[in-house]
């Protein structure tokens, strides 16, 4: 059975009170903050269905209620419209974009973890470009004096390494520009899991005469190789650990030991289904690990073209500002997309 129109308002009214004020919400409270135009006691009678119906919870009786996951999750669903950001908080998250335009894609992931975390107050988890499942771009060395160079490696995803090397001033730009474009015919086109320790050891062979001058460059590639495809970035981790439904000590030790396990994160992360303009939000049990079930993540991935590259989420307590962390997502997505 649906909810009717005036159920709808409560559910509403005491999710929106419950997220700003973490306290239990009595019919009085939405009476006298929210228009719904209801008596207390219809108010109350009405919280009663709902409660009845599994969207709100009495923690104590003499107390107010509380949404329940069911409750948040129709709320989400629903009832819920995505908040307008501020000018102000707008201009602060293309200013951080256009000053790291230029830099590498693990610097720009490290200053969106920290973004999103200062933004929103929750803890951000941020999955780069796949390094290993991008496709080599191009390889370019450019000059800056008579002996040393920045080397450049480029992938599809957009996703760029860069190693100052030392050249020899006797080596001329006709055969520095030789060199790099017999390496680029060889390996444009190739995923990074492509680039074989065999692959490598063939090019310094066939390159054997610049041997000297081009080790940095094979040690460039030989770490790309190894990168781990998969390494979250945290923002913010004390950030959650600082709301009420986490004084509790043995959550917090949860919580945190979860933080250091990279592949439980990456995992935590993983196949996202999409559900609000391409943002999927998983409440309490719908997370798979124990420590956060009683944690929101909202999650959204980031792409290249029609090329998911990478994933970016929020986690936070059920008490979430699920429309504020949306939109603050959305407008990080965008300006990650465009880069």
């Amino acid at each position: 059975m649906g909810l009717s129109s005036r159920k709808k308002e409560i559910l509403q009214a005491v999710v929106t009170d419950y997220i700003k004020m973490a306290q239990p919400v009595g019919s009085r409270t939405i009476s006298r903050r929210y228009q719904v135009g209801l008596s207390p006691a219809t108010i109350r009678n009405d919280m009663a269905d709902l409660e009845e119906m599994g969207y709100l919870l009495q923690p104590h009786t003499s107390a107010g209620r509380i949404p329940t996951q069911k409750g948040y999750r129709y709320y989400v669903d629903e009832l819920m419209e995505t908040a307008d950001l501020e000018e102000s908080e707008k201009d602060k998250i293309k200013q951080v974009y256009e000053f790291e335009k230029m830099r590498e894609s693990e610097e720009i992931i490290k200053y969106t973890t920290n973004l999103l975390s200062s933004l929103t107050n929750y803890t951000s988890l941020v999955i780069g470009p796949q390094l290993k499942k991008s496709a080599f771009k191009k390889l370019q060395i450019m000059p800056f004096d008579n002996q040393r160079a920045l080397l450049l490696l480029v992938a599809d995803t957009g996703f760029v390494k860069n190693k100052v090397i030392h050249y020899p001033q006797t080596l001329s730009s006709g055969e520095l520009n030789r060199i790099v474009s017999y390496l680029n015919r060889r390996l444009e086109g190739l995923t990074i899991d492509k680039l074989t320790s065999r692959l490598i050891s063939e090019l310094r062979r066939d390159l054997y005469h610049h041997i000297k001058f081009l080790e940095e460059t094979f040690t460039l590639l030989e770490e790309s190789l190894a990168e781990d495809e998969r390494r979250v970035f945290l923002g913010g981790t004390t950030n959650i650990l600082s709301q009420p439904e986490f004084g509790d000590l043995e959550k917090v030790r949860a919580l945190l030991s979860l933080f250091e396990q990279n592949a439980l994160l990456a995992n935590l992360l993983a196949r996202p289904v999409a559900g609000i303009d391409g943002i999927t939000v998983r409440i309490g049990r719908e997370n798979m690990l124990e420590e956060v079930q009683e944690c929101s993540l909202v999650i959204a991935t980031y792409c290249l073209g029609k090329e998911v590259v990478g994933t970016i989420g929020v986690l936070g307590p059920t008490r979430m500002e699920y429309s504020r962390t949306i939109a603050i997502l959305e407008q990080i997505v965008n300006h990650l997309q465009k880069i």
